[in-house]
């Protein structure tokens, strides 16, 4: 499969809550849990079942970067903590790439202004955030 989002992660579903009109699908990607919301006529179309195996994608622009959420909330149902382990500043965006454990990798594209203001440096911890509903699954063909 070719795409241009930057973050793809095969797994296996280990969950399906099912709702009216929106399921929660989890996704175990290698170690690292990744939850989804789709739509209920797509886990269908999908054919999507626990054991079942899927890939998610997610756009880099889809992931905001926190350096210390110390004891702050966020409502983003995804949480990947990881090290930065490569930064490509653009001439507005910068490129920053999360080195995950057990490998693997997440990336994001954040303002260089964000960038400056958390201090983004390779060897930095990091945490990239994003919702269930940035994440898009498919299946193999």
């Amino acid at each position: 499969m070719k795409s241009s989002a930057r973050n793809q992660f095969q797994g296996t579903v280990t969950g399906i809550g099912t709702g009216a009109v929106n399921d929660q699908i989890e996704l175990d990607a290698g170690g690292l849990t990744l939850v989804a919301v789709i739509t209920r006529g797509s886990t269908g179309e999908l054919g999507l079942t626990v054991g079942a195996t899927a890939f998610a994608l997610i756009k880099a622009s889809s992931i905001i970067l926190v350096t210390d959420d110390g004891d702050v909330k966020f409502s983003a149902r995804n949480r990947v903590q990881g090290t930065v382990t490569a930064i490509e500043p653009g001439a507005v965006n910068t490129e920053v790439v999360l080195g995950l454990p057990g490998g693997g990798a997440l990336t994001a594209i954040v303002t260089n202004h964000s960038a400056t203001s958390l201090g983004l440096a390779v060897g930095k911890p990091a945490t990239g955030l994003f919702k269930a509903s940035s994440v898009i699954l498919g299946v193999p063909a």
